[in-house]
């Protein structure tokens, strides 16, 4: 399964940034070996579902580490039997380009 997660503290530092709480959340999700990428809006993790959640967890409890209150948005596409497609279903849209 992929799943795409965006986790945020409820309030921001002194400027109103959340940069280094989620810094923390994105250190768990690299740290657990698993297929992952992050972009300006979310983070997206590939493996089975209890590793996946699991590492959700984590991340969400590194953030509310820092804050009383945190903000999860999740999407998942689960797909039983299929690896690899963290990368596989952009090379597919690229390729359907081409054409």
């Amino acid at each position: 399964m992929i799943v795409a997660f965006s986790i945020s503290p409820s309030a921001g530092d002194e400027t109103g940034g959340v940069s280094e709480a989620v810094a923390e959340a994105v250190r768990v999700v690299r740290a657990s070996g698993l297929p992952n990428e992050t972009n300006a809006m979310f983070t997206n993790i590939e493996g089975e579902w209890d590793e996946v959640m699991a590492v959700v967890k984590q991340a969400v409890d590194a953030v509310a580490a820092v804050s009383p209150r945190v903000s999860l948005v999740l999407k998942a596409d689960i797909r039983p039997g299929y690896t690899g497609q963290l990368t596989a279903k952009v090379e597919r849209i690229e390729q359907a380009l081409g054409d």
